[in-house]
């Protein structure tokens, strides 16, 4: 990947799939928006997927996993077009970034009690 074009590192890789330059730049494209959202994003991996067990539908399954500093966001979604499979997991892993933001904050804005039951405490004169 040519780090002059796209700054931020993305790998994507297709399962029973053709990846054309479209497709692999629409994937890019929408997981720019995850990268303006967080900062602290390493890498994020994209597998599409096209289910063949099915003669009459073809299912696409979009993969995502964001490797981020700390627990990494894995998700996983399903589709009957490729294009929408993509937008409703960068909807899915988007969601998963602002949920763990949240629970950082929330840590921040409110730490842990201290329990005294057995300190005594001086006296205030």
């Amino acid at each position: 990947m040519n780090k002059t074009d796209h700054p931020h590192e993305v790998i994507v890789s297709g399962i029973h799939l053709e990846l054309t330059a479209a497709l692999k730049e629409h994937v890019r494209e929408k997981m720019e928006r995850l990268f303006r959202h967080e900062g602290h994003i390493v890498r994020i991996k994209v597998e599409l997927e096209c289910d063949r067990k099915h003669d009459r539908e073809h299912k696409f399954i979009a993969k995502g996993h964001i490797v981020i500093h700390g627990p990494d966001i894995n998700a996983t979604v399903d589709a009957e077009e490729c294009y929408k499979a993509i937008d409703l997991l960068v909807d899915k892993l988007d969601q998963g970034l602002r949920r763990r933001h949240g629970v950082a904050k929330d840590k921040r804005n409110h730490p842990h009690a201290i329990e005294f039951a057995d300190v005594e405490l001086p006296k205030a004169i």
